[in-house]
């Protein structure tokens, strides 16, 4: 019977940005919100409609748009198969034979996108990442274009233009583990053995 897939694991860098994102675009429509009520209740507010229509409308497309990046981030994630390594975002999918695979290694995100490279801005987004271990999965090379895959993918999964991917999830041994397990069919956490009545301790006389 063929193996089925291993765990998922969530992408923490595609979840963290769009986290920021969702946040920032419900706070955006409560503004506008805000500023919707302002206008109302101006003597001209019933006459010039479109004074609080617009932010209004602009406040609940906001937040609309908030709620549904906050439900999308959870559909992020990695997952090994027998034969490959899925990765999936909202908008793409891609399976990376192993065949293609050349090495893993780890190191901690700050080491591949050090602080001189960012701007103050993109440092701030990225800081909360800084310090955690990732796992480079370098490959042969890509399975589709890497232009493509640069446009649905933030540049914190690619840390220069060789074929690669910088893998960021929560418990990175546990899924270096499993993607070993994966390629060789060896499980690393086998179950422990059963006794049976053909055991030598089965065999020894009784008084």
């Amino acid at each position: 019977m063929a193996r089925r897939g291993g765990t998922k694991f969530p992408l923490i860098v595609y979840q963290h940005l769009v986290g920021r994102w969702w946040s920032g675009l419900v706070g955006i429509g409560v503004a506008m919100f805000g500023l919707a009520y302002t206008e109302y209740i101006q003597p001209l507010g019933k006459l010039l409609l479109w004074r609080w229509q617009l932010p209004t409308a602009i406040g609940v497309l906001a937040i609309f748009a908030g709620l549904f990046l906050l439900v999308i981030r959870q559909f992020a994630y990695i997952q090994a198969f027998p034969d490959y390594l899925k990765i999936v975002t909202p908008f793409m999918r891609v399976n990376i034979s192993y065949k293609r695979l050349q090495k893993t290694t780890t190191t901690e995100m700050r080491y591949l996108f050090p602080r001189r490279s960012m701007s103050g801005w993109m440092w701030d987004i990225f800081e909360p990442l800084a310090n955690k271990t990732a796992m480079i999965i370098e490959l042969k090379g890509y399975p589709i274009s890497p232009s493509v895959l640069r446009i649905f993918l933030s540049r914190f999964f690619f840390k220069d233009k060789t074929p690669h991917f910088v893998i960021l999830v929560k418990d990175w041994m546990r899924f270096s583990s499993e993607l070993d397990s994966m390629r060789t069919g060896i499980d690393p956490n086998p179950p422990a053995q059963k006794k049976t009545k053909n055991s030598i301790l089965s065999r020894l006389p009784r008084k």
